[in-house]
Formats: C-alpha cells, structure tokens, sequence
C-alpha cells in the first residue's frame, strides 16, 4: 500500500506538471516516487551526498542529479530548489529532515506548504503527539494548523497547491519570553 501511494503521487506530481525535488536515492519509496514520475513523463531531481552515491544509492536515471559534500549541503539546496514539502512514510530521517523543514516554516525562514501524506494512518501516532504538544501548550494552533495532512496523493497535492502562507511566525513579538 505505502508503495502504491508513493506510485500514485509520482503520477499526479508528473500529470500536474510539477517537479518532484528528492535526496536522490533508487530505493525504498523515493526511489519508487522517482520512478514513477519519470515514468510518467515528469522531472525528477535529485540532491545527494556525495558520500552516498559512492555506496551506489544514486538513482541514475534522473533529470538532475546534485551531488554535494554534506548532509547540510543537501537539505540547504533541497529547500532552495523545492516549492513545497511532503512527508512520505518513513524513518528517522524523513522524520528528522520534515521535523527541521516545518520548524523552519514556523521560524519564518521559508513561506512553502508543508504536508503529510498518511497513508493507511501510518503517522497517527506522530500527529496525535503534535496534538499533545499542542494541548500541553507547546505549540500554537496556527503552527499546528501549518502542516496540512491527507491520506491520499490527489488530496494532498490540491491542498498544497491552495495552501495559504502562514502569517504567525514563532517568536515574532514575543519579547521576554
């Protein structure tokens, strides 16, 4: 099911016209999304450490393949080069990677539509903490409220597409605190 979604948005990102922007691996389900995308006529770029293509985890057969020195390199030019951000499921570093990108939203660093796609509920759990977090006080609703969630690949894109700019920014205004 995770790689029949992750099929399904390579063909609406492609059908759409839009770039899929992706750290540039062949496996797992971003190697699938790329896959897909491509094979539906689309672009696909991707940002690699160079670390990484010598494991021979490149995809090679991208439109664009960046191959940089370092993990902060990457994420830097992914955020640059993409115009919005979507978690698929998986582990701790596509947690870690959507967890810094959505702080950098609520900091005010970037002004792109963050979402997940959760598939068959497979971030409920994580959700439901963001929902803890903001009961406890630990964040805002509008900073809740910044990460759109959907569960299937159409849905999610044609709210990204629509999503407002946030207009809260952490911090801003908040002096002594």
């Amino acid at each position: 099911m995770y790689a029949q979604a992750a099929a399904e948005l390579g063909r609406e990102l492609a059908d759409s016209g839009v770039g899929l922007v992706f750290g540039g691996g062949r496996v797992g389900l971003m190697g699938i999304l790329a896959d897909s995308v491509l094979a539906a006529g689309g672009q696909a770029i991707g940002v690699m450490p160079r670390a990484l293509v010598e494991k021979e985890i490149a995809h090679t057969s991208l439109t664009e393949l960046h191959v940089l020195e370092s993990m902060h390199q990457r994420k830097a030019l992914m955020a640059d080069l993409a115009d919005a951000f979507l978690l698929l499921p998986g582990g701790f570093g596509s947690w870690e990677e959507f967890c810094e990108i959505v702080t950098w939203l609520q900091l005010g660093i970037h002004r792109k539509p963050c979402a997940v796609l959760n598939v068959a509920g497979y971030y409920d759990d994580l959700l439901s903490l963001a929902d803890h977090a903001l009961a406890e006080g630990f964040l805002r609703p509008a900073h809740r409220d910044m990460v759109i969630v959907e569960v299937n690949p159409h849905a999610v894109l044609s709210r990204m597409a629509a999503a407002p700019i946030p207009s809260e920014v952490k911090w801003a205004g908040e002096q002594g605190r």
